[in-house]
């Protein structure tokens, strides 16, 4: 009775000060919970999203997708938000005002897609309806899409894919602007839209886009500033890989920009032209409404040209492989979420110049078709094709304890010995 009566002694002497603690850590939390927020970049503000208990709902329904960085796929408030509204519509023709406060006010309805809004990406790309002319095309197509596919799960990129026309007069490289508008409205959780030509193959898996570097900007592409600008030449950029902002600027953009297409009365009056011409002129003739937005990347592969890439990816192959020998820690297998190995490579890469192409554009090839441009042969592109996705894949392999026997051999693949490639 006396151990009995002491122990409780001891648990009441002790305790209250813990159970004392705990109230207050707990009264500090409640009284600060409501000025929580989330931070994230529109086109040119930053916004600050406070939860506040009322607001910030984690679990709505059974089976609710939350936690960490998770995102609650369930909850969908009964606020009325821009989908309600019958006068929006998702074709091209039909302009969209108010967008930025629009998609401000979705997000604060579905707060759990705030945190890292500013870096999620939709990556978007499609071809045609119909079967390819040439013989293995749908073949290559489908290659091609893999290789999209393996770059957005690796980089947790969510990707839409369309093979059907948003506008029935915006057909072959001009069906993307429809798709990219429909793709904003679809998915305002997403800062960036990543437009991606069908016949562009992903050459560096472990490639992050620099955001911090765009974080005034709401348009990238691959080009030369002096081209452009100086030299007013059509090919100043490469406009088969852009990313576009979220936002109501892109919008006004695009509206602009397709309408110097087909679909506008003004196209056969001035010769017709191409999406590639079309934005070179907007920068040229309204370079002071546009420009100050506009960022031309020309510090990485943002489209390398086939032609000029291809030669260096076997001798890049045997590099990387020559520098694995040497570092023990490059060589440890790991698990294909674990992208913390990329970061390993970084300090190696920077010093031997081995950094790989992020991206190879085969435009002229044309894989559905088959009609290459006569300046190439049509097994110079096959080959070219075959190389780039393989090299690619082996990436991709790794992770799987594979790799193909060589870069010109898509049907075989090679086990990896335990601590390949020492």
């Amino acid at each position: 009775m006396q151990n009995r009566r002491t122990s409780s002694s001891s648990l009441s002497s002790t305790g209250i000060p813990i159970i004392g603690g705990t109230i207050v850590a707990l009264s500090l939390f409640w009284v600060f919970w409501p000025i929580i927020g989330f931070i994230f970049t529109f086109p040119n503000r930053t916004i600050d999203f406070s939860t506040g208990v009322n607001n910030f709902n984690l679990f709505s329904g059974d089976g609710a997708v939350t936690g960490g960085n998770g995102l609650n796929l369930t909850h969908e408030p009964p606020d009325p938000t821009f989908y309600d509204d019958p006068d929006l519509t998702y074709t091209i023709n039909n302009p969209i005002k108010n967008w930025d406060e629009k998609r401000r006010e979705w997000l604060w309805l579905h707060p759990s897609f705030i945190p890292g809004v500013e870096k999620r990406v939709m990556l978007v790309t499609g071809s045609q309806s119909n079967p390819c002319w040439n013989p293995i095309g749908d073949h290559l197509v489908l290659r091609f899409l893999k290789n999209k596919v393996d770059f957005c799960r690796i980089h947790g990129y969510d990707i839409f894919y369309s093979n059907v026309l948003f506008h029935p007069k915006m057909s072959t490289y001009r069906a993307r602007i429809p798709w990219i508008r429909a793709a904003m409205l679809a998915h305002p959780e997403a800062e960036w839209i990543f437009w991606v030509d069908s016949d562009v193959v992903f050459t560096n898996m472990d490639f992050k886009l620099p955001f911090q570097r765009y974080r005034n900007h709401n348009f990238v592409v691959h080009g030369w500033p002096e081209s452009i600008y100086k030299k007013k030449s059509w090919k100043g950029l490469n406009d088969g890989v852009f990313l576009i902002r979220n936002s109501q600027w892109a919008l006004d953009f695009m509206d602009v920009w397709s309408g110097i297409g087909p679909n506008s009365p003004k196209y056969k009056k001035r010769g017709g032209s191409d999406d590639q011409t079309g934005l070179i002129y907007l920068l040229l003739k309204e370079k002071e409404k546009w420009e100050d937005k506009i960022y031309v990347e020309a510090g990485y592969y943002l489209e390398g040209k086939w032609m000029e890439v291809m030669g260096k990816l076997e001798n890049l192959t045997e590099k990387y492989n020559g520098v694995e020998k040497g570092v023990r820690r490059l060589r440890k297998r790991h698990g294909e979420k674990v992208r913390g190995y990329s970061a390993l490579w970084e300090e190696y890469l920077e010093s031997d110049g081995l950094t790989r192409p992020f991206v190879v554009d085969f435009r002229g090839c044309h894989p559905c078709s088959g009609r290459h441009n006569k300046l190439y042969s049509r097994q110079s592109c096959l080959d070219a094709m075959e190389v780039a996705l393989n090299f690619g894949d082996n990436q991709v392999l790794r992770s799987y304890g594979f790799v193909h026997s060589s870069l010109g051999d898509s049907s075989s693949v090679l086990p990896l010995a335990f601590d390949y490639p020492a």
